[in-house]
């Protein structure tokens, strides 16, 4: 059998598992890979400028292709920036392999230069993490690592030192049998049936789906008119539970709509579908309950569920469908659904734009995005406000899609989500919708942007504040503090960087600000300057938040900062 270094055999299995591009930062442990990267066709090295960039790009290539993406870094601190954006992939549920170089293998142990052990540090944050000690290690090491990712949807993680990746050992033909299986996962058969004889006496049924329905969108709209049930959808499942769905009624949780809070807990009945949705004191605790997973783990850690199926949700429905009897009275869908028409104009009111102001409504740029973006854009949006904005304001159809933080909750993921976004499907539009604060924490990643000649388009909500922390302490009774950011024209910096900027900040200018946008074939900075005050309402307000923000304004008034109240009121009440 012929010999190969484990670099060649590192690439030889990457090619086989269908990669075409690794996502780092070069480094001295790196060498051996990247020059075997250098001499092959079909697989590319993206230069990031910095690590962290590198897993949230493979981590948004995993997302939309559902395949392997893989990411690296060099030994030390190269990895250990890395390690931000595989948590998120990793809680993300996406298949990302992270190649972490070492230091020598004869000096680890030693606190030699740059030492750490990624075999420790990356444990909580992946489903395999092995360190690939002797060279004969290598064939297998890889292999499961690759098919542990693509299984358990997840990080795998390869520690690799860098003098490990230069020695020779045998090297047969990669071979990864799980890559193209498919499995489908059903219920007993007397499961389903204590489901449906749930399902059936309740009289209320309020369906809450998430990111499990993915590929059971004609499923859960059967289930639906069976059960004469409202669908809320948890943020995640919003790309595929939204588009043609007339039993959906919006989201639930922090950001979501009154309807769904309601159409939750208005329910005597809840079925919960592929969803881990967080928030228990937006579900209805009192409901019976039945939840369908394709992890077990998930069931009963939100709701004291009933009647917990573990399977695939597709195939769980289609078997459940015949068993379940279809409800004539459709009070409890059809209020649900006009309560989604009040909350859906309420909200379309609030995303207007007076001409001549000096700054705009986020709602309004939103909104706008949506009705200019084409019909199979791909959107992400930074964690805070932009993700309101994009849950509240953006639509889907089947062809557009969505990618956040929404998990692990991290800043700065938008800009370079959006970079494997747009290499993944060059000839697709991409959106980023950037809070000034997300936008800045990586802000070296537009100058990659440049370089790889991607086209995605930046939007800064520049609001000069980490604006959903401050909602968060305003709801608290506290008065901000630190949250306040002195922010650069940052149309102005993107010009200095080579990439077209605009900045907008009176509305009458923004349709035309964001046509130009669109049509311009490289990158581009949107700078929108948008209300710094915007309230940004949750579905139901606690008597604790009404004490706080009341303790707020009495405390901004007594210290001088009654001029914020002011602001507040015109903003946000006086419309």
């Amino acid at each position: 059998m012929a010999k190969k270094t484990v670099s060649e055999i590192l690439v030889d299995t990457l090619l086989a598992a269908g990669v075409t591009r690794v996502y780092g930062v070069v480094g001295d442990s790196l060498n051996g890979i990247t020059e075997e990267i250098r001499k092959r066709d079909g697989i590319e090295w993206i230069h990031v400028r910095n690590e962290e960039a590198g897993a949230f790009a493979a981590g948004a290539e995993a997302h939309l292709t559902g395949a392997l993406a893989v990411c690296a870094g060099s030994c030390g601190p190269g990895n250990t920036h890395l390690l931000n954006g595989l948590y998120d992939c990793h809680r993300s549920r996406v298949p990302v392999l992270a190649i972490a170089a070492q230091i020598p293998s004869a000096e680890i142990g030693s606190q030699y230069f740059q030492e750490t052990h990624p075999e420790n540090t990356f444990k909580e944050c992946s489903a395999y993490c092995e360190l690939i000690a002797h060279p004969d290690q290598a064939v297998r090491c890889i292999e499961i690592g690759i098919q542990t990712a693509l299984t358990q949807r997840g990080v795998a993680v390869l520690v690799i030192p860098g003098d490990i990746s230069h020695e020779k050992t045998e090297a047969p033909e990669p071979r990864l049998p799980v890559l193209r299986n498919r499995a489908r996962l059903v219920p007993a058969p007397e499961d389903l049936r204590a489901a449906a004889d749930l399902l059936n006496t309740g009289s209320r049924v309020t369906i809450m789906a998430g990111a499990g329905c993915a590929e059971a969108h004609a499923e859960l709209l059967q289930t639906a008119e069976a059960l004469g049930a409202p669908v809320v959808h948890a943020l995640r499942g919003k790309e595929y539970v939204e588009p043609n769905n007339p039993y959906d009624v919006g989201m639930s949780g922090l950001l979501g709509f009154t309807s769904g809070y309601h159409a939750l807990m208005d329910a005597d009945t809840l079925l919960l579908l592929g969803t881990d949705f967080p928030y228990q004191q937006f579900l209805p605790q009192e409901a019976r309950t039945v939840q369908i997973d394709l992890r077990g783990e998930h069931i009963g850690r939100r709701a004291r569920v009933e009647v917990g199926l573990v399977g695939d949700v597709a195939a769980t429905l289609q078997t459940l469908l015949p068993l379940l009897n279809h409800k004539r009275d459709r009070a409890h869908l059809e209020k649900a659904q006009e309560n989604y028409r009040e909350a859906r104009k309420d909200l379309d009111e609030l995303a207007t734009g007076e001409a001549g102001d000096t700054s705009m409504h986020p709602q309004y740029v939103a909104r706008l995005l949506n009705e200019q973006a084409a019909e199979d854009t791909i959107f992400t949006c930074d964690v805070g406000t932009p993700t309101i904005w994009a849950a509240r304001y953006l639509r889907f159809n089947g062809r557009r899609r969505l990618i956040g933080s929404f998990n692990h909750g991290s800043m700065a993921n938008a800009m370079p989500q959006a970079l494997g976004a747009q290499l993944t499907y060059p000839g697709r539009q991409v959106i980023a919708l950037a809070g000034d604060g997300g936008f800045a924490m990586l802000m070296g990643e537009l100058l990659t942007l440049k370089q790889l000649k991607t086209p995605v388009k930046i939007v800064i909500f520049n609001n000069n504040s980490l604006g959903f922390v401050e909602l968060e302490m305003k709801a608290a009774g506290i008065l901000e503090y630190g949250t306040e950011l002195e922010n650069p024209n940052f149309a102005a910096l993107a010009e200095a960087a080579g990439v077209r900027g605009i900045r907008v900040s009176n509305p009458a200018e923004l349709p035309a600000a964001i046509a130009a946008m669109l049509a311009h074939p490289g990158p581009v900075i949107l700078d929108a300057v948008v209300k710094r005050a915007e309230l940004s309402m949750p579905p139901t307000i606690e008597a604790a938040q009404v004490k706080g923000f009341s303790l707020y304004t009495l405390k901004a008034i007594m210290s001088g900062r009654g001029d914020e109240i002011l602001e507040l009121a015109k903003t946000n009440l006086l419309r």
